[in-house]
């Protein structure tokens, strides 16, 4: 069988664990589609596009069908879930719908397909009814409930190199009104400590020595646990053979003191905070259901850069939102200019089905909201350009990710996240660098958020 992971970093290890599923299970997975008897598709159902391109890849993987080797083609993940029967009906190139519920069960839920079998569409459900209200009530592991990429089972790495997503928790229990998320991913769980090091440790046999830790709300971590996210990155911070712990999507609200003392202090978690503001305006924010505002946003900065100056910052921001006024606007984009943060994802806003947001007044026309975006995205790029430029000359330990077919050495300086922070290129004067490597060198130019860094002694 074939397996393609669509979305974020979260679905990247839910498809390595339905990998290891069908592993156990007898499935032997290759890398061409076209030599699949099945072609299991893991969907993002998060915005428009995203759930365009799930549409897409179903469609691709179908036209496999009359090559005479692929029988079946099948969609989980968040898209499945979210939508179930709808997307069943509206798409029936797809010969199945499964959502998290089947995935205990996945090789014999294709297996079943794949011998003429009909799998019933998978029906939605709000997850957040799933687990008790209160957090502390929520068991850790209930055979009642999937919660996908939790429990230790071997995933079966479908990318390979020395950086790999290491889930920490699934769900959340904000009610951010732009954001459908919760409703099918459920309410916020933590994973346990030991479990997750356990899992940490099995990477570092894989070759991997940079985890990056995913999850919906990662500052949340542990308050259905008793613990908290700090007394996790204690713990993985002692794992023989992690070189670089990262740490993503964390709640600016919920950045506490003990947090900054762990982030900024212990030897293996990178200075990097990912920051995801959404918007400056107070009176957005409020709209949007969420907290803080430019000051208290440029005074967490302030404090992060006071104790550790090469700490990296990252963003997104959303405009459009309804009610959103070009005063709302110029408060954003003083607070962009003021952070002059590493890394800022621009997102244009449009109603997802099931949120607050879709039913509030105010809305912007779209030409407005695409010119935002236009005018914002142009800020970011100069400002996060600034900031690299203002590294030069600074002392920099970069992951070496890939050699190209030219000779060119590139990897990630550890301001860098994955695929969305910009890269670094190597200057070996013609050295052999290993990919997988952690070499040190100083920064000699940039080039917009991308680095060339010159190796020590060079």
């Amino acid at each position: 069988m074939h397996l393609i992971s669509l979305g974020c970093a979260r679905n990247e290890v839910d498809s390595e664990e339905l990998a290891g599923r069908l592993a156990a299970g007898g499935f032997t997975l290759v890398d061409d589609p076209g030599s699949a008897a099945a072609i299991v598709v893991n969907t993002c159902g998060f915005i428009d596009a995203a759930k365009k391109d799930s549409i897409d890849t179903l469609l691709d993987a179908a036209d496999h069908k009359g090559n005479g080797t692929t029988k079946a083609v099948v969609a989980v993940g968040c898209m499945a879930e979210r939508y179930g029967r709808e997307l069943a009906e509206s798409l029936p190139e797809a010969d199945a719908v499964l959502g998290f519920d089947a995935y205990p069960d996945i090789a014999g839920r294709l297996e079943w397909i794949l011998a003429g079998g009909h799998a019933e569409a998978h029906v939605p459900r709000d997850r957040r009814t799933l687990l008790p209200v209160s957090p502390v009530s929520r068991p850790a592991r209930s055979a009642d409930v999937t919660v996908p990429g939790h429990g230790w089972i071997p995933r079966h790495r479908l990318a390979k190199g020395a950086s790999a997503p290491l889930k920490i928790a699934s769900g959340c229990d904000r009610r951010c009104a732009f954001c459908a998320i919760p409703a099918f991913r459920g309410s916020y769980l933590s994973r346990p400590i030991p479990e997750v090091v356990e899992e940490a440790r099995w990477l570092v046999t894989q070759g991997v020595r940079e985890v990056v830790l995913v999850s919906e709300n990662s500052s949340a971590y542990g308050k259905d646990l008793g613990v908290s996210l700090d007394h996790l990155l204690r713990e993985l911070d002692g794992v023989d053979g992690l070189d670089w712990i990262r740490v993503s999507y964390l709640q600016p609200a919920e950045v506490r003191p003990a947090l900054l003392d762990a982030m900024l202090g212990l030897d293996r978690v990178l200075p990097y905070f990912d920051l995801p503001f959404q918007h400056a305006s107070a009176s957005v924010l409020r709209r949007m259901r969420r907290f803080g505002d430019a000051d208290s946003f440029l005074d967490l900065i302030g404090r992060i850069r006071a104790a550790r100056p090469d700490a990296g910052i990252r963003s997104n921001v959303i405009t459009g939102f309804p009610g959103e006024t070009e005063a709302d606007v110029e408060v954003l984009a003083a607070f962009l200019a003021a952070a002059r943060l590493d890394a800022v994802g621009v997102f244009g806003y449009s109603d997802e089905e099931g949120t607050e947001g879709a039913t509030l007044d105010g809305k912007v026309d779209p030409s407005v909201i695409a010119e935002r975006v236009d005018r914002l995205a142009g800020l970011v790029d100069e400002v996060s350009a600034e900031r690299a430029s203002d590294r030069i000359g600074e002392r920099v330990p970069v992951l070496v990710e890939t050699i190209t077919a030219d000779g060119e050495t590139w990897g990630r300086s550890a301001h860098q996240g994955p695929e969305t922070d910009g890269g670094t290129r190597l200057e070996t004067a013609g050295d052999h660098v290993a990919a997988g490597a952690i070499v040190w060198g100083s920064v000699q130019a940039s080039d917009g958020v991308d680095l060339v860094v010159g190796l020590e002694g060079r």
